[in-house]
């Protein structure tokens, strides 16, 4: 199925890189051929603690007010994007309490076919929309790494999927397709130490199922050399020129010491380039 309906979080402070990934991301929605949304939300500050502000109105006030400006700039900052593009764009905004914001956003994602998200480097409220997007939206995200927005293109000529034989990766595999056949070079890669059969077959198996969608992609393993495999398959992407990864999201459960899968929360917290997900 074509991606034709984009979703586009405007949340956060207007700082330059956030502003320029929000312009990339308009591109890449007009690359696809698609409409885009853009959807700016301000915390209801009357939810807020009261400790927040003690004694103080004319501070809760004046935060509001900050908060509002911040809001009309991304606003503005995509109105702008999608004028210049020309590209089909909506926009809403609203507020709602600090707490919802995620959920809020990824009930608006159910009616796309793909959500754009700017992410901060290891930014903890970053993660918490992420994890909530792919628990709640039942739909793929694409990342765009804010720290790397200058070199990033909106054409994903060069293409990696990581795969690992799971249902979640074959899941990012099918969301991905109208990306994957636009793709003017395709790479499945395994990280692991040791080439088993197992491993190479599941490999040529994908690639085999890729050709009958079009798709003429190559696979390899590639070691890990002790590294976490978040980190190989960043450095990987990294010294390959790779313009997009697509993998799947793993989620541990909260008892356990990192809420995310290794490979996940690493990617996550710090994108070397476009990531599609899905879960």
């Amino acid at each position: 199925m074509p991606i034709k309906d984009v979703f586009l979080p405007l949340i956060g402070q207007p700082r330059a890189p956030t502003l320029a990934a929000i312009e990339k991301c308009v591109a890449v929605a007009a690359d696809l051929g698609a409409r885009v949304t853009g959807l700016a939300l301000e915390e209801d500050v009357f939810v807020r603690p009261k400790v927040v502000f003690p004694d103080d109105p004319e501070a809760a006030e004046l935060s509001l007010v900050r908060e509002a400006g911040d809001t009309q700039q991304l606003l503005n900052a995509f109105t702008n994007a999608t004028s210049r593009i020309g590209i089909r764009a909506q926009s809403r905004s609203g507020r709602v309490p600090a707490d919802q914001i995620a959920s809020t956003l990824a009930e608006h994602a159910r009616f796309s076919d793909l959500t754009l998200i700017p992410v901060k480097p290891h930014d903890s409220r970053t993660e918490n929309i992420v994890e909530t997007f792919l628990f709640q939206s039942g739909r793929p995200l694409l990342l765009c790494p804010e720290q790397h927005v200058e070199a990033l293109r909106p054409e994903f000529e060069n293409v990696v999927i990581a795969w690992d034989n799971s249902a979640r990766a074959a899941r990012a595999v099918g969301d991905a397709l109208p990306i994957l056949q636009a793709a003017a070079v395709v790479r499945v890669i395994t990280v692991a130490d040791d080439k088993g059969d197992s491993t190479t077959q599941s490999g040529t198996s994908l690639v085999d199922h890729l050709r009958e969608h079009g798709v003429y992609a190559s696979f390899e393993t590639v070691k890990g050399g002790g590294s976490s495999i978040g980190k190989v398959l960043g450095s990987w992407a990294q010294s390959h020129s790779i313009d997009a990864i697509v993998m799947g999201a793993y989620h541990h459960s909260r008892l356990n010491e990192t809420v995310w899968g290794g490979v996940t929360k690493t990617v996550i917290g710090q994108p070397p380039c476009w990531v599609m997900m899905s879960h």
